[in-house]
């Protein structure tokens, strides 16, 4: 097409936005992101596991319980009352010997250990200690890791025995601050546990999260290195194998067109190079400390145009003049968004159309920055019979768009003839 029946004004949203590959598919990290987040799961699993389980529970219960029977059996052994026989201490010995799995049945021990007691109270009462340590660790455990029916059942019932079954109201006071007391203290280390508890479910969660977003940033990373990488080689690329094709064809009917040709195509060389030289520099191993680039500006694009006219289409370029009073300047992402937009359109009128003019235009819009890029190429004839596919270029349009919190759009011009590609990008 000629450049006076280029369309005066952007399409509507409403045109072939189905044309752009991916659209509206939301995107997150990849299969190595997720296997990053599960091996920072496990290593912070792992450290919870490091600080449990240094002391053998059973071996610190064990000697609890050698502790618990030795008291009894002293408390036997200097009854006022001399000459027990042996059973009794056999019996004083077995108000301790279910301590070791305490921790396992806390509500079975309770129940073994407060039988044999119940037994020694009545044969032998005047010989049990006057601190019976196996009731007081049965109490603090069943108040710290029993269910709560069991908690509360047995607060009732030491409660009403101590205070009937003891003779006298020192000893009923004893008694019951000591059952009562163990149970507080017992619920105040269950309290505890439940907060930690939720502390390290807390910082579990935090973890992961952390770990998720920097998988999720890692993955943007690589996808905007290679969306810049694409842009960089498939522009320069198409250009020079383009030149390349046509420079021998007419080397000797026209030797300066031929150098012409060879010219673009060392241009188109040189500012790959330079372009990848910024790109790469963030690939660097941390501290390198890379100096970049300043990103393309629009006025770079009279370049970009310079060497899609070296292959052989005719380019009209129009690009928005300064800024009036008032309005909003034009953010950098948004500068750079718009290069590689005009770019990569560009590139598929270079690679696809077949075309032999092409506009691309410019124009800031209010608080927006509209861009349009049209050719007279056979762009039409591609939708109907081959279906356009845009690969990695259309992905990389939209993304940038979006990435600026604008849209693009991709189809066939409205008069049947070329292809269009236009974005809106908001300034702010």
């Amino acid at each position: 097409m000629s450049p006076s029946t280029a369309p005066e004004t952007l399409p509507a949203p409403g045109v072939r936005q189905d044309l752009l590959p991916g659209a509206g598919m939301p995107r997150g990290p990849g299969g190595m992101d997720v296997e990053r987040v599960a091996r920072w799961q496990r290593e912070i699993a792992g450290r919870g596991r490091a600080g449990l389980g240094r002391v053998n529970p059973y071996l610190a219960d064990s000697l609890l319980a050698v502790f618990s029977a030795a008291v009894s059996v002293w408390g036997v052994y200097h009854d006022d009352q001399p000459g027990w026989p042996l059973w009794v201490y056999l019996l004083a010995v077995s108000t301790a010997l279910p301590l070791p799995w305490r921790r396992r049945r806390p509500g079975t021990v309770m129940l073994l250990c407060s039988l044999s007691a119940a037994v020694l109270s009545v044969v032998a009462h005047s010989a049990q200690p006057q601190v019976e340590v196996y009731m007081v660790l049965c109490i603090y455990t069943l108040a710290d890791r029993g269910r709560d029916w069991q908690r509360w059942s047995m607060l009732v019932f030491l409660v009403l025995a101590n205070v009937l079954g003891t003779y006298s109201i020192n000893g009923m006071l004893f008694s019951v601050m000591m059952s009562v007391g163990s149970f507080v203290f017992g619920s105040l280390v269950r309290q505890s546990r439940r907060l930690a508890a939720l502390e390290r479910e807390r910082a579990h969660d935090l973890g992961l999260r952390a770990a998720s977003e920097a998988a999720r940033a890692v993955a943007e990373e690589r996808s905007r290195i290679a969306r810049e990488m694409h842009d960089i080689l498939a522009h320069a690329v198409s250009l020079m194998v383009i030149q390349a094709e046509a420079g021998p064809v007419v080397v000797r009917s026209d030797p300066e067109r031929a150098i012409r040709a060879f010219d673009t195509i060392a241009d188109s060389g040189r500012d790959a190079m330079v372009q990848l030289r910024r790109v790469l520099g963030v690939l660097k191993e941390d501290g390198a400390g890379p100096v970049l680039a300043p990103q393309p500006k629009l006025a770079e694009l009279a370049a970009v145009v310079e060497r899609v006219r070296g292959a052989g289409i005719a380019v009209r370029l129009e690009l928005p003049g300064p800024a009036l009073p008032g309005q909003r300047t034009m953010p950098p992402d948004v500068e750079t968004a718009a290069y590689r937009i005009v770019q990569e359109a560009l590139t598929n009128t270079v690679k696809h159309s077949g075309a032999g003019r092409a506009v691309v235009r410019l124009a800031l819009t209010g608080d927006a920055l509209e861009v349009a890029v049209s050719d007279d190429g056979r762009g039409s004839d591609v939708v109907r019979a081959e279906g356009w596919s845009g690969g990695r270029g259309l992905v990389g349009i939209r993304e940038r768009a979006a990435a600026c919190g604008g849209r693009a759009w991709a189809g066939p011009r409205e008069d049947g003839v070329g292809f269009l590609v236009s974005a809106r990008l908001p300034l702010g």
